[in-house]
């Protein structure tokens, strides 16, 4: 176990000894981040509540070491349990986070999978905004209170938004808040070494969250150009050259952003920079506001 975060996890999983289901794991652990000083996991709204890519990443891992068990359940869902109960993993964690574990194992561990569920619908209703159990789950005047939480925003904007110093969880989050409905992945090869933010893993995250993702290939950089840069100079010596040879022939490309601006009103530029400055998206956002039509606002998230 590399990371603190697997530690508790495994802490967790020793001390509840028997079969866990993945979603009551997710429910358990966002209840323990939620009471931790310093949260060992970020969590986002996705189709059943609360819920951490990393930390389902985490589960596999634990079990391929030998951490877990792990049996299929009906559908796609998977439960765990502990490997052995001999392993002390109680010792590897700090003492206040261990204490935190076993108040939550005691408070919640017994209570039944959908009174678990409805437990953080009610308590945390943003993260059950796009649940597809909420509506079943809730009384009316809940369920109401949950769709609320939802947030909508009538400005016309274009955003721009780098995923450097983010996790996964992080960035949904942001982009649900500032309602992103369309991100727009302008990386040449949307492959990143950080979990969450490879074409398929981050498609899979926007689509469960309810915002469509697109990736637009030709308005990228090959990573070559991206060698050496040392400096702001640097950087916009490179974004000058960007300009006059691949956005000067990206026509379609720049057109078919600005039909997804008309259409949804609301949609995000993505690359890995969190500094739009040092990132090509600027100068994308930057010539779609050159359209006479486009009277939206542009924000760097």
């Amino acid at each position: 176990m590399r990371f603190y975060r697997e530690k508790c996890l495994a802490a967790l999983m020793e001390q509840l000894g028997d079969w866990m289901s993945s979603i009551q794991i997710q429910k358990l652990v966002f209840l323990l981040t939620d009471n931790q000083e310093e949260r060992v996991y970020d969590f986002m709204p996705y189709k059943y509540g609360c819920y951490s890519m990393q930390l389902s990443q985490d589960l596999r891992n634990l079990t391929k070491d030998g951490y877990l068990l792990c049996e299929d359940e009906e559908g796609t869902s998977h439960k765990y349990k502990i490997a052995r109960n001999d392993l002390k993993l109680s010792k590897l964690i700090d003492e206040t986070d261990y204490n935190v574990i076993l108040r939550i194992i005691k408070r919640f561990a017994k209570m039944p999978i959908n009174e678990l569920i409805r437990y953080t619908y009610q308590n945390y209703p943003f993260f059950a905004i796009n649940s597809k159990m909420a509506k079943d789950l809730l009384s009316k005047t809940e369920y109401s209170h949950v769709i609320n939480q939802r947030p909508h925003k009538d400005e016309l904007s274009l955003m721009t938004i780098g995923y450097e110093g983010l996790s996964l969880e992080q960035y949904i989050v942001t982009l649900l808040i500032n309602d992103v409905r369309v991100l727009c992945d302008v990386r040449k090869n949307a492959y990143s070494q950080k979990f969450g933010f490879s074409k398929n893993q981050l498609a899979k995250a926007c689509e469960g969250a309810g915002i469509r993702y697109e990736h637009i290939p030709n308005l990228g950089i090959i990573s070559e150009k991206r060698k050496d840069l040392k400096n702001q100079s640097d950087y916009d010596a490179l974004f000058d050259d960007y300009e006059i040879t691949t956005l000067m022939y990206a026509r379609n490309e720049l057109n078919h952003l600005f039909t997804l601006l008309q259409n949804d009103k609301r949609i995000a530029l993505t690359c890995f920079e969190h500094n739009p400055l040092q990132c090509h998206r600027s100068r994308i956002a930057k010539r779609l506001m050159t359209i006479p039509q486009c009277n939206y606002t542009l924000l760097n998230l």
